[in-house]
């Protein structure tokens, strides 16, 4: 009888596929919004991809198929950077937080 013990793999280090390079069509032109009056100065950062994807999906009216086909991405990928980034927007304006956009190295 041969004795099988089932482990939990582990992942160590940097293993793994290197992501996916995400397209982004327009930078913005500003990367700060500051309310005023100003609630708290603890900034919330939102990354240039997670804008990107907020600006396809509800400003242009893009479904996430179409969005994701645009920016490179599955659309898993684009449902999961639009809860990401609808969740910081709704914090930072029922807070009234600065918003600053970063780039993601």
């Amino acid at each position: 009888m041969i004795d099988v013990r089932w482990r939990r793999r582990v992942r160590r280090g940097r293993r793994g596929r290197p992501p996916k390079p995400i397209f982004i069509e327009r930078t913005p032109l500003m990367n700060r919004f500051i309310p005023v009056p100003q609630g708290s100065p603890e900034p919330i950062c939102i990354e240039l991809p997670e804008l990107e994807v907020i600006r396809l999906v509800d400003l242009v009216g893009l479904s996430q198929e179409e969005a994701g086909r645009r920016m490179g991405v599955s659309r898993g990928t684009v449902w999961r950077l639009l809860d990401k980034a609808r969740k910081k927007l709704a914090q930072a304006l029922t807070e009234a937080r600065p918003l600053i956009v970063i780039e993601k190295k």
